[in-house]
């Protein structure tokens, strides 16, 4: 027995190392690519799988595959998002001399990295290959991606269409290149052999890429929290939050997983989310649908990115036709109160606050249960207390009157980065806050030249100041 898995094993290391060949032979082909090269072949790529006919192919075909989210959701990252993500880094240099810094005299100069092992999830495999790869081509690096295996026949379309514009605009195919048959000893070994790790997935799937030896670029969880204050304009807070709760079924972890409203207009804030589609749950309806939510401390995936009706007919209790989402009242945070944790369904947990102050705290006691570093949003028009709340939240990200889901990774009215990878920071245990792109994929070498008049040392008066006299 032992014998038999270590064959195994082996079989899947030579595997993913064949995969790797084809991929660092396919980059190093296009590492001395000019700009104008470059952008062509992403711009090829996003019109391969994005074009019209084909995004609403790929649409259905998610859906029909994973069983997650809906057609309008899908469609919307595939047609919509892989164009604006092409948009936004477009006209970005990143070939050659890419910065420079005339105070410091320095010039940067970015260079491929090589191969990039990219994991794709089950919630958003229609989009997150498209711009992934687009994010490595555009660095001159290769990639090889590992889907969800309940996404592999959807990843394996959408590498297939990419692989085809690229023949056709003159480079080779393999620098693009997918885990066809995924398994969980193929992306660890993806991870272990690549150049640099772009994961995307499951709380245990990030740990493992930072665990592989290899650099790593992760994400940590969602569990977005929003706040309503007493200067919002209800009518767009209510249509925004709405429309966040239920994109794609709330597949995002972006997606708004507790909402704070202060008490001066909490009924009134509450009304409008139930004219909305919002279901209230309490009582024995609420203890159903914690149940059918979390199996053994662990989300359930047969409802994730589910419609209402269908969660509570597994719950066990009806639903008008009507409902768009849930709205779970909720007081505490931490464990004895799952709903103040991730749920990738389109249920909200509901929060009173008397005051902003206590929004804040109680933003950071349920983001320290889950979902800390990565964002949370407020609707507000008082200035004041937009960067109050931004200041003393342990947030990488802050949407400001925005549809958390559909604007922390980018979108046309921001000006955030398109991306579908957002470092949470050390408060998420990740190392980087940015929305990851094309930058995060690319070495930098510093050139340094003599400044024409070299720096000179202040005085001690100067540098240290009344910390002389103080301190002796």
């Amino acid at each position: 027995m032992a014998t038999a898995l270590k064959i195994e094993t082996s079989s899947d290391a030579e595997q993913i190392s064949a995969l790797i060949a084809r991929s660092r032979k396919a980059q190093e082909q296009i590492a001395t690519y000019t700009q104008e090269q470059v952008d062509a072949l992403i711009r090829a790529m996003v019109w391969a799988v994005a074009k019209p006919g084909v995004a609403e192919m790929i649409a259905r075909h998610t859906v029909e595959e994973t069983q997650l989210g809906n057609y309008e959701g899908k469609y919307l990252k595939i047609f919509r998002k892989t164009r604006a993500t092409l948009m936004d880094i477009i006209d970005d240099k990143s070939v050659g001399v890419i910065e420079e810094d005339a105070v410091r005299n320095i010039v940067k100069i970015a260079k491929p990295v090589g191969v990039i092992g990219a994991l794709s999830p089950s919630t958003n495999p229609e989009a997150t290959p498209v711009i992934k790869a687009i994010s490595a081509v555009k660095g001159r690096n290769s990639i090889i991606v590992a889907p969800h295996p309940r996404a592999k026949l959807t990843n394996k379309l959408i590498c297939d269409l990419m692989r085809e514009a690229i023949v056709k605009m003159g480079a080779p195919a393999d620098i693009v290149l997918s885990i066809d048959v995924p398994s969980i000893e193929k992306t660890n070994e993806l991870m272990r052999q690549c150049d640099r790790i772009l994961a995307t997935g499951g709380a245990a799937m990030v740990t493992a890429a930072y665990s592989s030896g290899t650099p790593a670029l992760g994400v940590g969880a969602g569990n977005a929290v929003i706040t309503v204050d007493e200067t919002a304009d209800l009518d767009d807070a209510a249509e925004k939050i709405r429309l966040s709760k239920t994109l794609d079924l709330a597949a995002s972890c972006s997606s708004d997983n507790a909402v704070i409203l202060v008490d001066a207009i909490y009924d009134d804030m509450l009304a409008k989310l139930v004219a909305k589609g919002g279901l209230v749950l309490e009582g024995a309806d609420k203890a159903k649908l914690q149940d059918v939510i979390w199996v053994d401390g662990h989300i359930n995936a047969k409802v994730v990115a589910q419609t209402p009706q269908f969660i509570a007919g597994v719950a066990g209790f009806a639903v008008p036709d009507d409902t768009q989402f849930f709205i779970v009242p909720e007081t505490g945070a931490g464990p004895d109160h799952p709903f103040s944790g991730e749920k990738m369904t389109v249920t909200m947990a509901l929060y009173r606050a008397k005051d902003l102050d206590e929004a804040i705290a109680l933003t950071n006691r349920i983001q320290a249960y889950q979902g800390q570093g990565h964002s949370c949003g407020i609707y507000s028009r008082s200035d004041a207390n937009i960067m109050k709340l931004a200041m003393a939240t342990r947030t990488s990200r802050v949407m400001v009157n925005q549809p958390q889901a559909a604007s922390n990774s980018g979108n046309l009215w921001n000006g955030m980065r398109q991306t579908f990878s957002l470092g949470c920071g050390s408060w998420g245990g990740n190392g980087t806050n940015n929305n990851i792109t094309w930058r995060d994929l690319i070495n930098e070498t510093w050139v340094s030249k003599p400044l024409a008049v070299p720096k000179t040392l202040p005085s001690d008066e100067v540098l240290f100041g009344d910390i002389i006299e103080k301190l002796g």
